[in-house]
């Protein structure tokens, strides 16, 4: 099956208890024996549960991997995959990531004894230059949150295999529409299933594939013990939002090719990140592993902190609100909210500076999108 057969219809359809044509939530905490040491297939929900289970069985599918876990928020997916470490361990990540995946590595994990190199993972030699003898793992997001940098993913697994490294990339941007890592190389995909999975801005979720089935039974065995996993429902809205990724996302990157086509031309815009325009350093990169560009814009502000102040007041439908990839536009300054965590310093040599604004693009009317960018860059 193709990809938008296989994000509707995983899973039993109709339920074959009673013929329900969406997936059941099994809203229980546990479930009945029929004799001693022996289940139904399933005895805790914090180990499994049949909603979760589909929702699993969904994502794994979509990105094309062995096996794939639900989440309580995408911060618990990152968790998981860390606790397959241990003290001592060496990991490379890119230094333009996530502030709370920066806030959890620098902030959270080194404490357990684990270190980490954040450094621009663009270059083949850069990264090779870094690894140490106790270098696990590489950690990538492509495209990049909030710069939107293209990372080649299939450098960056021969790298890890040449080494004999475990990969992991967040995929919460592109998601598996438009980018399937695993067919790269990649050994573990991330997403927060928050952002464009779900859709619509009602759950906080994470999940984690696998490409092995030694990984599976280790996080399998992870996420039990530390009861990490999503709860029935917020399994449910989320599998209710894959059912309309594919046409969600093909909307999403339509709206964000107009919108940063327009912002390149404003003379109060310096700089717009954006992989779909042909300027962008990583387009080419990008049209060869992804299929589409995605619905996330990134733009500098020419002026300093009381223009970008005053240009997020007058934003109309633009929301100025954490999180991203809601059928409603968003807006974020990166430097005081999603990458408040990270130090000025390590924030502005990776690019994040404080005149840099992230546009969440919605699926909106483009021309309401692009009155509303208007009216805020050109007052009066």
């Amino acid at each position: 099956m193709r990809f938008e057969t296989i994000a509707i219809h995983t899973g039993e359809r109709p339920d074959k208890s009673y013929g329900a044509i969406t997936t059941p939530i099994y809203q229980t905490s546990t479930f009945v024996f029929e004799d001693v040491g022996k289940t139904r297939g399933f005895d805790y929900s914090r180990t499994a549960n049949p909603t979760r289970k589909v929702l699993e069985q969904t994502i794994a599918r979509l990105e094309g991997g062995k096996a794939g876990f639900a989440f309580a928020t995408g911060m618990a997916a990152e968790t998981t995959v860390m606790h397959l470490l241990k003290a001592g361990d060496h990991i490379i990540s890119g230094d333009d990531v996530y502030g709370g995946t920066y806030r959890l590595f620098h902030n959270v994990m080194r404490n357990f004894g684990l270190e980490f190199t954040f450094l621009r993972m663009d270059n083949r030699q850069r990264i090779e230059d870094a690894i140490k003898p106790n270098t696990r793992m590489l950690w990538l997001e492509t495209p990049s949150n909030p710069l939107l940098n293209i990372i080649d993913i299939e450098m960056v697994a021969d790298v890890a295999r040449k080494h004999g490294l475990l990969t992991a990339m967040d995929n919460t941007f592109a998601t598996p529409y438009f980018s399937r890592p695993i067919e790269y190389g990649i050994d573990l995909v991330v997403h927060s299933t928050t952002k464009y999975l779900n859709g619509h801005c009602d759950v906080v979720g994470g999940a984690v594939v696998t490409t092995t089935d030694e990984l599976t039974e280790r996080v399998q065995f992870l996420l039990n013990a530390m009861g990490t996993c999503a709860s029935p429902f917020d399994c449910w809205l989320v599998l209710r939002g894959i059912e309309t990724l594919p046409i969600r996302m093909k909307q999403h990157a339509a709206n964000a090719m107009a919108v940063a086509e327009y912002l390149k031309g404003r003379p109060a815009v310096s700089r717009v990140f954006y992989p779909g325009l042909e300027s962008h350093p990583g387009h080419e990169m990008a049209r060869r592993q992804m299929k589409g560009f995605g619905g996330m814009v990134s733009l500098e502000l020419k002026g300093g902190t009381e223009e970008v102040s005053s240009f997020l007041k007058r934003l109309r439908i633009f929301s100025l609100a954490e999180s991203l990839g809601g059928v409603a536009s968003l807006v974020a300054h990166p430097a005081t909210m999603t990458h408040a965590s990270m130090p000025r310093e390590h924030r502005e040599k990776a690019g994040i500076t404080d005149q840099l604004i992230r546009l969440s693009v919605g699926l909106e009317n483009v021309d309401d999108l692009i009155d509303d960018l208007r009216q805020a860059l050109e007052p009066g």
